[in-house]
């Protein structure tokens, strides 16, 4: 991380000179002391964080492909003059163990059109959605799945 802050120091600065390598060394050097102090910075967190990148990416595209599908039964439902909105507050409970989990959750459900995540308490989230039917509340779930690799 320290050779990725000085050379996004350099980046930003535009010019090559002994000041601008002092100086960027030394604030790099005190930014990787704040981190540590901070945030319990280890190189080995770093690099547990950077394996699961690929990972990570992956999950990205799972959920790109589940807003778009989102989307087109969102559209479908627009169009399609019979169908009728019963909107409703759904909670259920989660098995994902860290609140960073939780949290990824509930902001891919937001993400995704025709449901909102309007709470969460612990494990609990509550939903609102447009139909019931629109929410996948299973522990096996799409969002779920892909998570619960993230956590491990």
């Amino acid at each position: 991380m320290y050779c990725l802050l000085f050379a996004f120091w350099l980046v930003l600065n535009g010019k090559l000179t002994l000041e601008v390598i002092l100086l960027g060394l030394a604030l790099t050097a005190a930014l990787g002391v704040l981190l540590f102090a901070l945030f319990s910075y280890t190189p080995r967190r770093e690099w547990k964080l950077l394996k699961k990148i690929p990972l990570f990416v992956c999950y990205l595209l799972v959920l790109l492909w589940e807003i778009i599908k989102a989307n087109v039964t969102m559209f479908a439902f627009i169009l399609n003059e019979r169908k009728t909105i019963e909107p409703t507050l759904v909670t259920f409970q989660t098995d994902l163990k860290t609140k960073l989990g939780r949290f990824i959750l509930a902001n891919s459900i937001t993400l995704t059109p025709g449901t909102i995540t309007v709470r969460m308490e612990g494990d609990k989230l509550t939903v609102h959605c447009l139909r019931r039917s629109m929410l996948d509340t299973s522990t096996n779930s799409t969002f779920v799945r892909w998570i619960k690799r993230l956590e491990k």
